[in-house]
C-alpha cells in the first residue's frame, strides 16, 4: 500500500474541515485519527441535499483537481479551497498556497508544464490576504520565490511571525500591475472587507478576476460571514467586483469557479437577508424575553435576538435552497452577523434617550 497516497486521500476529504483556519488543524488531526467515541450518525441533523450546479468537478486519486481557465492561467482545488496559477516564459506565478493543498499545487503545475515543456518552477506568489488557510503553504516554495501583497498583508504576516507564510517582499498601497513573462496582473485594494488587506486580482487577458472569502460561488457565506472583519466593505465588494471586466470568478472555496451570475445572486441572498432583519427588528417584540428574564439581561438580550434570527432567516433559507448550498446551514449564523452591522454600524433601531 502506497501510505503516502494514502495519506492525500484522507487530508482530501479531511480538507472540508479546514474552513476555520483556528480550528481546522485540530478537527481534520482528529478526524484523520482514532476517536475514542464514535459519533452516530444517527444522531446528527439532516440538511438539504447540495444542488448539482454548487458542485465542482471531481478530484483525482491524490486529492486534487486541476484545469484550465483560459489560454496558460488554470486553478486547482481540493473541493474546498481553490487555488491558481499563470504559466509564464519565465516561470509560474502562483495566486494563494492553501495548506490544505499543499504540495498538490506544484503537482497540478508539474501535470501541467511537464508536457508542454515550460518551466515549472514557482517565481512569483501572490498573496490575496494574510490568513493561514489561503497563505499557509507559501513556506513549500522556499527563499527564492518573490512574494507580493497588500502593504498591511507584510504588516499582518510579520506580526504572525508563521513561516508557513513569509511576509510578502514586494507590497502596494492602491494599485499595482505586474508584467511578469509577458503577462499582465492587476492588483488593486478598494478598501477593507472580509479583512482589511483582502485585495482584487484582475487577469485582463484570461478574462478572470480572483476576489477571495467574499462570494463562494453556488454556497451562502460560511459562519458568521465568512469570518467577516468588515462587514460594510464586504457587502460593498461585489459591485466593485463587477465593475471589472471579466467572465470567470475564482472566490478561493469551494471546488468550483463563478460566474458574474454567481455574483449576482450572492448579492441578491445579502439584500434578502439584509430586508428580513430589518423587518424582525421592526416586528419582534422584546417585551415577553424581559418580563421572563426580569434582571438577567443577557438571557433576555438572547432569547430575543435568537427569535430575530429564527424569524428573518426562515424566509431567506426557504427561497434559497436548491440554488446555494448550504442555505439551511449557516444563513442563521451569517444573519446574526449581518444584524449585529446594520445595528451597530448602520445604527438602524438604536433611538437616542431624551
Amino acid at each position: 500500500m502506497d501510505t503516502h497516497a494514502t495519506r492525500r486521500s484522507l487530508l482530501a476529504r479531511a480538507a472540508a474541515l479546514a474552513a476555520v483556519p483556528a480550528i481546522g488543524s485540530v478537527i481534520a488531526d482528529t478526524a484523520l485519527g482514532s476517536p475514542a467515541v464514535a459519533a452516530d450518525a444517527t444522531d446528527l441533523p439532516d440538511y438539504a441535499p447540495v444542488p448539482r450546479s454548487s458542485l465542482g468537478p471531481a478530484i483525482n486519486s491524490q486529492g486534487y483537481y486541476v484545469g484550465r481557465i483560459k489560454r496558460n492561467l488554470y486553478w486547482v482545488t481540493d473541493g474546498t479551497y481553490v487555488s491558481a496559477f499563470l504559466t509564464t516564459r519565465d516561470g509560474v506565478v502562483l495566486l494563494d498556497a492553501p495548506p490544505s493543498l499543499g504540495h498538490n499545487i506544484q503537482r497540478a503545475i508539474d501535470d501541467v508544464t511537464k508536457p508542454s515543456g515550460l518551466t515549472n518552477e514557482v517565481t512569483h506568489l501572490i498573496y490575496s490576504h494574510h490568513h493561514s488557510d489561503h497563505a499557509g503553504g507559501s513556506g513549500i516554495f522556499g527563499r527564492r520565490v518573490t512574494r507580493i501583497g497588500h502593504s498591511e498583508t507584510r504588516r499582518l504576516l510579520i506580526r504572525d511571525n508563521d513561516p508557513n507564510k513569509p511576509a510578502p517582499e514586494e507590497t502596494f498601497d492602491d494599485r499595482r500591475v505586474l508584467h511578469i513573462g509577458g503577462e499582465r496582473i492587476e492588483l488593486a485594494w478598494h478598501g477593507a472587507n472580509h479583512t482589511p488587506d483582502n485585495i482584487y486580482i484582475h487577469l485582463p487577458d484570461h478574462d478572470t478576476l480572483m476576489l477571495v472569502d467574499i462570494a463562494l460561488p453556488g454556497w451562502v457565506p460560511f459562519a458568521n460571514l465568512n469570518i467577516n472583519e468588515d462587514i460594510p466593505g464586504s457587502l460593498l465588494a461585489p459591485a466593485k467586483a463587477l465593475k471589472y471586466p471579466w467572465t470567470t470568478f475564482i472566490g478561493g472555496h469551494l471546488g468550483r469557479l463563478g460566474t458574474r451570475h454567481d455574483l449576482k445572486i450572492h448579492q441578491d441572498y445579502m439584500d434578502d437577508l439584509d430586508t428580513e432583519i430589518r423587518r424582525a427588528l421592526t416586528t419582534v417584540d422584546a417585551t415577553p424575553y424581559f418580563v421572563k428574564y426580569g434582571n438577567n439581561t443577557w438571557a433576555a438580550v438572547k432569547t430575543y435576538l435568537d427569535e430575530v434570527i429564527a424569524v428573518a432567516s426562515r424566509p431567506v433559507v426557504t427561497k434559497y435552497t436548491g440554488t446555494l448550498a448550504a442555505a439551511d446551514v449557516f444563513t442563521e449564523s451569517n444573519a446574526f452577523m449581518l444584524m449585529e452591522s446594520i445595528r451597530l454600524d448602520g445604527g438602524f433601531g438604536m433611538t437616542v434617550h431624551d
